[in-house]
């Protein structure tokens, strides 16, 4: 077992990392003063694997869209009952998600964090799966598809991902299709478990009021030592610079217009995307952020409202900003901000704006360091993207330059790399607000 601590000058804070001889990799960070633990056991997997091979495999295997989630969803069940039902004894509040790129199950106590950490490792350690249980679960899922095919949150964005993307994955629904999760079998679920929730291609990462010599504790008694690394060769899905279409309409039931204005940014691998992250998230405040003068212009028109919002999608191998919100009109709205990163190319950015958009990005971060659940959110991220201290996040806003941001801004936000999705209320539909 090797243990490395990691602090932060800046925070006054520290997390230890442990290698486990189980294979599996421990982020651990006691919070002193908190009531709270919250633990998530994630594996480096998500709907984007559509297609793997591993060193014992000569030729890819391409498996059913959506297949990540439905593992997750199986997970849960055993021989024995459901994990649910166990951490009902315990108080503990559990969940799950697959993301693009992760699946992760978590939990977060007050009490028994033992019993509750030990139920994490053991049910995602016992993977239980029948012909009879996956044809049940097809059904479950299937119903689940269709109410996010309605959803119009859900819709303006999946839209805008088919519009920014011709051919990578990251364009396809999380949950896959109908269709697409008719064709998974429990053989097939078998073999991707195997694959990906291998303890060295999984993290546990844990933060808040418990002891680590708990965790080594539990660790000890549920995990087996030595797991056999797997090798994982990941399909690759080449997607050209430019996007795929400029603009993307759909009318479903919603109450306001919904739209996702979308910028195709640079994908430089998973550690330098979570790097530029942080850095296009400063520059969306300096573009777009409440304190602007475009915020402003768009807000006293009516064009947006409270809702407008900006967001920095990154994976390894994919790379997007967002400016989301409801507008009646949406188009105007889009021309507004492309107009605004034209001009700030073209005239500069404001050294003023800057420090204070620079300062909201890092009152931001620093309040993520002080939630358990955004701790251990940010220790997966940045192991996962092989960086070794998440506190280095911070020292990224922290010593970010207006210059830095300029090149970033002419890199990441070209208008003719972007795309719009709009969805609108079925006629008749639309209600004031």
């Amino acid at each position: 077992m090797k243990k490395q601590v990691i602090k932060s000058a800046r925070l006054g804070e520290e997390m230890v990392k442990i290698k486990h001889d189980s294979g599996l990799t421990m982020l651990l960070c006691p919070m002193k003063g908190y009531s709270t633990a919250y633990a998530t056991f994630t594996a480096n997997v998500g709907s984007v694997d559509t297609g793997f091979r591993t060193q014992d495999d000569s030729d890819f295997i391409d498996v059913p869209e959506g297949i990540a989630h439905f593992l997750e969803h199986k997970m849960f069940e055993n021989p024995d009952g459901d994990a649910f039902a166990l951490y009902a004894k315990t108080g503990a509040s559990a969940n799950a998600f697959t993301s693009f790129d992760k699946t992760s199950y978590l939990f977060a106590c007050t009490d028994k964090f033992e019993e509750s950490l030990s139920i994490l490792l053991d049910f995602v350690r016992r993977p239980y799966f029948t012909k009879e249980s996956v044809q049940k679960e097809q059904g479950i899922i299937g119903q689940e598809i269709r109410m996010y095919d309605d959803n119009g949150d859900w819709r303006v964005l999946f839209n805008l991902l088919g519009a920014l993307y011709e051919n990578h994955p990251v364009k396809i629904d999380i949950a896959g299709t109908v269709e697409s999760i008719a064709k998974i079998d429990h053989e097939l679920l078998y073999r991707c478990y195997r694959t990906f929730y291998n303890l060295n291609n999984m993290v546990l990462c844990v933060s808040g009021n418990f002891d680590v010599d708990t965790v080594l504790r539990v660790a000890d008694q549920v995990l087996k030592p030595d797991e056999k690394p797997v090798v994982i060769e990941r399909k690759e899905f080449p997607d050209s610079g430019t996007v795929a279409k400029k603009l993307v309409e759909q009318k479903l039931s919603v109450a306001a217009p919904l739209f996702n204005l979308g910028f195709k940014c640079k994908s430089e691998g998973v550690s330098e995307n979570l790097k530029n992250q942080v850095l296009d998230e400063i520059l969306c405040e300096l573009i777009a952020g409440e304190m602007t003068p475009l915020y402003r212009r768009m807000y006293d028109a009516g064009i947006i409202n409270a809702t407008f919002d900006t967001e920095i999608m990154a994976g390894r191998d994919y790379m997007c900003a967002i400016f989301a919100g409801e507008s009646r009109e949406p188009q105007r709205v889009a021309d507004e901000i492309r107009k605004e990163i034209v001009r700030m190319c073209s005239e500069g950015i404001d050294r003023e704006t800057f420090e204070l958009a620079r300062r909201a990005t890092y009152g931001r971060y620093v309040g993520m360091y002080a939630r358990t659940e955004s701790v251990a959110g940010l220790m997966t991220a940045t192991y996962f993207a092989g960086m070794d201290d998440i506190y280095s996040l911070l020292d990224i806003v922290a010593n970010a330059t207006k210059e830095q941001l300029a090149e970033r801004l002419k890199l990441d936000f070209d208008p003719e790399k972007s795309a719009l999705s709009v969805i609108y209320p079925v006629d008749g539909e639309e209600t004031e607000k």
